[in-house]
């Protein structure tokens, strides 16, 4: 992917005196207080405008942040507590301005955050009108916000069409360098882990992902509609009976490219879902009409474990049992240590994937940590997400 990278614009001396416009991600969580209790992407967001600042550029930045109404702004959707914590980890001062589509007054070596970018009317619809107000009040203009790349917004992607240059902060253009690395021009064999609760939710993902991986390893109440596809039975496990055709032609798409998609031999099964609740390791042919199944068994994790340690890449998205239970962790965990210690290029995204990397604290033997859920699942069905599409074309002039 060519796009115009804001480290070459630094490095070519074209950053000082400009006028600088950032989105970022900066949508944190927050208790009911509007306190944020985890701010990962407050830091992750911090070397763009860092980077910006040091270059001698009148920075603005600006994200969304929950779900406001358009037009209508309220206390609670304020972008004030993120400048706060930005500010803290900074060390200086980081005024929030609001209604600043139609200017903004801000100096070299200043850094202002613009209040809360979808209470703009016509930010989700990327009016033009709005875009163009946008890109009047910059000279460069930074898309970093991975997170929202898979939308085409006013100040995603309208900006990014009329701004008088548009280009790819670091974070994106990581996110990018990884996920060509990983799916564009991957090292074989191409592993890819899908796991969630439904098919239905990623059966566009499993289809394309299975025109170009070696081996597909499937999980959680993915997992149980494959095993039901092969025949075996699942008990009372969660699955989507009405999917079987799409599961099996999934595994027929990739038996025909001499690929698999490995079937659980042993799972951990239990009568409730509950943390308490006794589990029990059987052989995938003896579930009983009871059994919740609930994990991967010992040998099942062991012979993925196996296949992962022998990959040249790995694409990993959604744990392959409720690892939030001790007694059906284990798949999981044994799945996540071996792609830690595999040689292979690494790629992790979605939430419940990132509470798995977390807890098994292999932060730093993965080798790219996707932050964006949506648009990262948009790039694993092989769609072009709008960021990257309005950058590359952008680049080319």
């Amino acid at each position: 992917m060519q796009v115009i990278r804001f480290s070459d614009l630094i490095a070519q001396g074209k950053v000082a005196g400009k006028r600088v416009f950032i989105r970022a991600d900066l949508n944190v969580p927050q208790d009911d207080a509007g306190n944020i209790t985890e701010d990962t992407r407050v830091r992750a967001s911090v070397p763009a405008i860092q980077m910006a600042l040091d270059a001698g550029a009148a920075v603005m930045v600006t994200s969304h942040l929950g779900r406001p109404t358009e037009g209508e702004f309220k206390p609670a959707d304020s972008l004030a507590p993120v400048a706060k914590r930005m500010g803290e980890l900074m060390q200086r001062d980081i005024p929030v301005l609001a209604n600043w589509t139609d200017g903004v007054d801000v100096k070299p070596g200043q850094l202002v955050m613009l209040e809360n970018c979808r209470v703009n009317k016509g930010e989700k619809k990327n009016n033009e009108e709005l875009a163009k107000k946008m890109a009047a009040l910059c000279d460069i203009f930074v898309h970093d916000a991975f997170g929202t790349a898979h939308r085409a917004e006013a100040s995603t992607y309208g900006i990014a069409q009329f701004a008088p240059i548009a280009c790819a902060g670091p974070l994106l253009a990581a996110e990018m360098d990884a996920i060509s690395k990983a799916l564009l021009a991957p090292k074989r064999p191409l592993v890819a882990i899908v796991a969630g609760s439904k098919v239905s939710t990623k059966l566009t993902i499993l289809k394309s992902l299975a025109e170009n991986v070696d081996q597909l390893i499937v999980g959680g109440g993915i997992a149980n509609t494959f095993m039901l596809a092969a025949g075996l039975k699942i008990g009372k496990s969660l699955a989507e009976p009405d999917l079987l055709d799409q599961a099996k032609a999934v595994i027929e798409a990739m038996k025909a490219r001499g690929a698999a998609v490995p079937i659980p031999t042993d799972v951990v099964t239990a009568k409730t879902f509950a943390a308490d609740a006794v589990a029990t390791v059987k052989a995938a042919t003896d579930v009983a009409d009871d059994d919740l199944i609930l994990d991967i068994g010992p040998q099942t994790a062991q012979t993925l474990a196996d296949q992962l340690m022998k990959a040249g890449t790995i694409v990993w998205n959604g744990p392959v049992g409720v690892f939030e239970f001790a007694a059906f962790e284990n798949g999981t965990k044994v799945i996540a240590q071996a792609i830690a210690a595999s040689s292979a290029f690494s790629i992790a995204g979605g939430g419940d994937t990132l509470a798995a990397i977390a807890k098994y604290g292999i932060e730093n033997k993965v080798g790219y940590i996707s932050t964006g859920g949506g648009a990262f699942l948009e790039v694993l069905e092989g769609k072009t997400l709008p960021a990257f599409e309005i950058l590359t074309k952008r680049a080319a002039g």
